[in-house]
């Protein structure tokens, strides 16, 4: 075979050197600013730790175990916050999930025919684009009434329970919790279409090759090849319910205590950082910073179980 030179076949172009100096600065383009997305997110967990910082030290641990937020005593603990934080978050996660998976294989699969796929892909999509705020004030004068009605048959027929042993008040961990399932769909569903279609086709044949019938397809060899897709949406909308503000707030009733009943009010960590902020002053700053900590904290522990989770998925 002809060659031009001994490393380059005949036929193949030889690179120039402004080639090869726009290749080395693209490579030291995109880790410079992979650095510093990283160098970001730790300034920021900085910042917060060093306006935190008189809160750490008067409180320490305690700031986490204690129910009571008392600015006029500058006593202040924020474990009501966090089963707020964590058990909204997970009726939201609890309800989207399945819905949103299961939205995603509809519209991944030939189910229905493709205009149809594309308008409801575009409604899903719509459904990220709405604010925040309209979901509060949908969620009072329609989620709030209806669900009313619902949690006072559940008062009436399952009070027994723990978690109906209260009747309804109107805002609670119930609505909040429903409406951070609505607004955390479009993210799950979104994502793991992507994932289900971006899998190659011969997984599919293979499947079918092999006898395999179309819901054995979907659930013992896509859904698997998808996890970690899959895994990657809970975890975004994880963190869009466990940050969400002004839905919650509008919604939760925003009670400083720890009601196992799902139809009393609570409060978030989010909600408590909008309520009191614009007006707190002195140690009441910093415990709210301290609480902004707490939940950095969390969302980053979340994510880091997630990846293990992924990662050990990867290795069976």
């Amino acid at each position: 075979m002809t060659t031009t030179s001994a490393n380059f076949p005949s036929g193949t172009k030889k690179r120039s050197p402004l080639d090869r100096f726009l290749d080395r600065g693209f490579i030291w383009t995109t880790r410079i600013f992979a650095l510093a997305i990283a160098a970001t997110l730790l300034w920021i967990a900085l910042q917060v730790a060093i306006a935190a910082g008189p809160a750490i030290q008067e409180f320490g641990l305690g700031f986490i175990t204690k129910s009571s937020w008392n600015p006029v005593n500058d006593e202040y603990g924020v474990l009501p916050q966090i089963y707020g934080t964590l058990m909204s978050s997970f009726i939201g996660l609890l309800l989207s999930v399945p819905i949103g998976v299961g939205t995603a294989i509809l519209l991944s699969e030939n189910f229905l025919p493709t205009q149809v796929r594309l308008v409801l892909v575009f409604l899903v999509e719509l459904l990220a684009a709405i604010p925040s705020v309209v979901y509060g004030v949908w969620g009072i004068f329609v989620l709030v009434p209806m669900l009313s009605n619902l949690g006072k048959f559940l008062h009436s027929s399952l009070g027994w329970i723990p978690l109906f042993n209260t009747p309804p008040t109107g805002p609670g961990m119930l609505p909040a919790g429903v409406i951070l399932a609505i607004m955390t769909l479009p993210i799950i569903t979104a994502i793991s279409r992507d994932a289900l279609i971006s899998l190659p086709p011969s997984l599919r044949q293979a499947a079918v090759g092999l006898g395999a019938t179309r819901w054995e397809t979907i659930f013992q060899i896509l859904i698997p090849a998808a996890f970690s897709g899959i895994v990657s949406a809970v975890m975004l909308a994880l963190g869009r319910a466990m940050g969400e503000t002004m839905a919650v707030t509008m919604l939760i009733g925003n009670a400083n205590n720890i009601n196992i009943s799902l139809l009393a009010p609570a409060n978030t960590i989010s909600s408590l950082l909008a309520n009191q902020f614009s007006e707190a002053n002195g140690l009441q700053v910093a415990a709210l910073m301290y609480a902004a900590l707490v939940l950095f904290i969390l969302t980053l522990a979340v994510n880091i179980l997630a990846e293990l989770i992924v990662i050990r998925m990867k290795r069976l």
